[in-house]
């Protein structure tokens, strides 16, 4: 895969879908792994009619291996991935931490952004989340990344997908752990950078249609923090699916690609 150097950093990105293309891309930006490889149930069906881009974020996949000071450094990353890569303006999807960096660009960069998907995510942390991610960073740093990815499924789906797809489920926790979860040491600090993040009293500011996307029985980014998004961003949209999980993409790909598509084809003019 191409790499680049962005903002200091060496980021590894694809593209897919058409080549040449004058439409607005879209770009999918993964949560706390960071990692493109989390959209590839999206993959296939956004790039049938547009051109997409995944990257890996800092610290994560292919990208450099180092620390995240902040949510606004990644969003920083993210803008000199679009000026090193000469585009002007994206359909931004973002899962969970992927949407906080969404928050970030749509305050700071409102230009940059055609429509935003928020899907799974927040825009503070309280109590609850710092029960979650306390736990899950002492999982990995006492327990291992093994434990840790074999957690993450539990976190992830409904337990009816857990049980119907438990071998695929651990093939996945096994790449995940050998190949695309990163060091202790960096995934600590993506986990302080989400729990330190806040933008609630800025939300206001943002411009760009938003569509936010939850599942009512998501653990991690429970669907209160989604009501009270849509309701302080401007003509928000809001989406709540009764199941789903945390990882409504890839629990649910159909629905959630045909959802997110329609939503983008609306702000494509």
């Amino acid at each position: 895969m191409p790499i680049i150097n962005a903002n200091n950093i060496s980021q590894e990105y694809e593209w897919h879908g058409l080549e040449k293309s004058n439409e607005i891309p879209i770009v999918l930006v993964a949560g706390m792994g960071g990692s493109r490889s989390y959209w590839k149930p999206q993959v296939g069906d956004f790039a049938k009619n547009h051109q997409v881009l995944s990257y890996d974020q800092r610290g994560t996949g292919g990208s450099s291996a180092v620390k995240v000071d902040s949510i606004e450094q990644l969003a920083a990353d993210f803008i000199g991935l679009l000026d090193a890569l000469k585009i002007q303006k994206v359909h931004f999807v973002g899962h969970s931490t992927g949407g906080a960096i969404g928050q970030v660009i749509a305050i700071n960069h409102p230009e940059r952004l055609a429509s935003l998907v928020l899907y799974a995510s927040v825009h503070k942390a309280d109590h609850y989340r710092h029960r979650v991610w306390g736990l899950r960073k002492q999982i990995l740093e006492t327990m291992g990344p093994e434990i840790y990815a074999k957690t993450t499924s539990l976190f992830f789906y409904p337990p009816e997908y857990t049980n119907a797809h438990h071998d695929e489920l651990l093939a996945v926790e096994a790449r995940t752990a050998q190949f695309e979860l990163s060091s202790p040491e960096i995934m600590g600090s993506r986990i302080e950078s989400i729990l330190k993040f806040d933008v609630k009293a800025d939300l206001g500011k943002i411009k760009a249609p938003t569509l936010v996307i939850c599942s009512e029985d998501d653990l991690l980014t429970p669907a209160y923090f989604s009501q009270e998004m849509a309701t302080l961003i401007p003509n928000a949209q809001l989406v709540l699916f009764q199941k789903g999980g945390h990882a409504y993409s890839r629990s649910n790909p159909e629905q959630f690609n045909k959802l997110v598509l329609d939503f983008i084809h609306q702000h494509s003019h």
